[in-house]
């Protein structure tokens, strides 16, 4: 089946051409290319093979007169061939369209086989659903299928866009450490034991959060790395485990508003570049965190769905609706939100969303929707509270005949985690969530502190190392006691979030200490432990450290979000599963006695 090399000056010794490249213009050459045998069709004894490498497909024929025809016969999926010819025209009837060579074919004269394949685990060829486990174990297979290969592409293409457009901005590139110390805040950390070091540990970095910052000390001005962190934490489907990419920078002597001008450009640049035709949201609104949770139930929004929850406390107090009515009698902090189901006013619908609630643990979904013919609304709660009320409602929330509201009761606090996915949902079933755009936006004014009701204590709310949104001064003087200003204060803390998935946090940060020791005290910390836990990092802030900031985009996400995929797998090259394993290296794996001994560890395994 091998055969000698033919002597042909000038000839590649595995191909003139790409399988992507032929074209009308090189009907009448000779030709060589080199690839994969993507799908062999025997049509009446003449063999046709879609022969495939990175840059695409070439039809190649070989018949009974063709003197390769014989080792064409032996040929199967996924073996790799080097095949000599001439380039012809395709008979009449038979171009593809779809293909960029589709005008042409290879009329075989040899044929070099290159790499045979033994039985796939699964087929290259078409895009049918495998088990996940058998795409990861057999990983090199599945980044052979077109669209994940596209996807791989297209992430490449993304970060060299993401790194040009930094550096318009006039960022620098730097990296920084991969070995560093274990962080006390965050995540779980991956740990490297030192072997010159017995005992001791390096970790590798969730992010190189404490880094950037001390570029920006180090008298650096705008910094940013495409980097790598790592991460002991459970998969989801927007979280790949163990490790991910984000893009990483800091900027000094900025304000909260020159990070959104230096950063929104680059972001949405990138998201225009490659939107295919899908909008792209020309300037992101800036939404309070407040207003988010009120209006969506989330702080990362999908403004897709035009639907936004109202308060509608009063149109239930006192009502005939004794459940309602009862709760907000009986503590000042209930309140009744609406969600609007605009042409969603039939019972089938809204018994739909309601039993759908009862799966989500939910006790029920109360609704009004609205009918010809029937005064006031239809349904349990509009007969209990009357034609007046559901008027209230009705006006309130712009609804009429033929759409339907449903209603959450309690503590916002306590229900937000349920008022947003059903936001969603009924978004969903509707068809009201527009698949074709990017709408992102700027969630800003996080809330610095919150009360940690189990501990009766106050806690930070997000990043402890942002700068509060008010003058240091001001800060200095606050009572540590007066629990409601302390809980009323909002940090320079910013997200930025595109279409329900949040791509990055970011903050401008604490880079006075001892407004940071302030903001610990009143979380209960005293400088003992932020000295030890923080040593480094205050010790550094104290000798002439600027106003910075910064934010990092995840790499994963929003390529995963170019690409229309639903999880980060389909956009990294080899990712682990859901349990942090990856099955084709077969990571994390055991180690001999003797490396153990040499790094002075002793393993203490859990009984099976």
């Amino acid at each position: 089946m091998r055969r000698a090399i033919p002597d042909r000056p000038g000839m590649h010794r595995y191909r003139t051409h790409t399988c992507g490249q032929l074209r009308d213009s090189d009907i009448g050459k000779d030709v060589r290319l080199s690839g994969w045998c993507h799908r062999i069709r025997d049509h009446g004894g003449v063999l046709f093979i879609d022969l495939r490498d990175h840059y695409g497909l070439t039809q190649v024929v070989a018949d009974p007169d063709s003197p390769a025809f014989k080792t064409a016969e032996t040929l199967r999926s996924e073996w790799v061939v080097r095949i000599d010819g001439k380039v012809r025209r395709r008979p009449g009837g038979t171009e593809n369209a779809d293909l960029p060579t589709g005008q042409v074919e290879v009329y075989i004269s040899e044929i070099e086989v290159l790499g045979p394949a033994g039985d796939l685990p699964m087929p290259v060829f078409g895009d049918q659903e495998y088990p996940e486990e058998t795409r990861l174990k057999y990983r090199f297979l599945d980044l052979r299928r077109e669209r994940l290969h596209n996807n791989i592409m297209m992430r490449g293409a993304v970060i060299d866009s993401i790194r040009r457009r930094m550096k318009e901005q006039g960022f620098f590139e730097f990296q920084t450490p991969i070995l560093t110390a274990s962080s006390p805040e965050g995540a779980r950390d991956y740990l490297v034991p030192s072997r010159i070091h017995p005992g001791k540990f390096y970790a590798l970095p969730q992010a190189p959060q404490q880094f950037k910052q001390l570029i920006m000390v180090s008298g650096f001005d705008r910094y940013f790395q495409i980097a790598p962190c790592f991460r002991d934490e459970d998969a989801r489907a927007d979280r790949s485990p163990g490790e991910f990419y984000q893009l990483d920078l800091e900027m000094s002597f900025v304000t909260q508003q020159d990070v959104f001008d230096a950063v929104e450009p680059v972001i949405k640049g990138v998201f225009e570049e490659f939107a295919n035709g899908r909008a792209v949201t020309p300037k992101f609104p800036m939404i309070p965190f407040a207003e988010a949770m009120r209006k969506y139930g989330s702080d990362k929004p999908d403004l897709r769905n035009p639907l936004t929850m109202q308060n509608v406390t009063e149109a239930f107090r006192d009502s005939g609706f004794k459940i309602f009515a009862g709760m907000i009698a009986a503590d000042p902090k209930v309140e009744v939100w609406a969600i609007p189901a605009p042409k969603g006013g039939n019972r089938a619908f809204c018994d739909r969303m309601n039993s759908w609630a009862q799966q989500e643990g939910q006790p029920g979904l109360g609704y009004i929707f609205w009918r010809e013919g029937e005064e006031g609304g239809a349904g349990p709660l509009a007969r209990n509270i009357g034609p007046e009320r559901t008027k209230i409602i009705a006006d309130q929330m712009k609804l009429g005949i033929g759409d339907a509201c449903f209603f959450i009761a309690g503590k916002p606090e306590q229900f937000v985690k349920f008022a947003g996915p059903a936001r969603t949902k009924v978004g969903e079933e509707l068809g009201l969530i527009d698949k074709g755009r990017f709408e992102l936006c700027w969630i800003v004014d996080f809330p610095m502190f919150e009360w940690n009701e189990e501990e009766k204590k106050i806690d930070f709310s997000h990043n402890p190392f942002s700068m509060p949104n008010i003058e240091p001064d001001a800060f200095l003087k606050l009572d540590p006691n007066d629990r409601d200003t302390i809980l009323g204060l909002k940090a320079i803390q910013y997200d930025i979030v595109c279409n329900g998935v949040e791509l990055s946090s970011g903050a401008i940060r604490n880079h006075r200490p001892d407004v940071m020791k302030k903001a610990f005290a009143i979380a209960g910390y005293g400088e003992d432990v932020l000295e030890a836990k923080f040593g480094g990092m205050l010790r550094a802030l104290s000798l002439g450290a600027p106003p910075h900031g910064g934010i990092a985009p995840g790499i994963d996400r929003i390529v995963m979000l170019l690409c229309g995929e639903e999880n980060l797998r389909e956009v990294v090259l080899f990712p682990m599963n859901q349990r942090a394993e990856d099955l084709l290296m077969g990571a994390p794996s055991e180690v001999t006695p003797k490396q153990l001994r040499e790094l002075h560890i002793r393993l203490n395994l859990p009984e099976k």
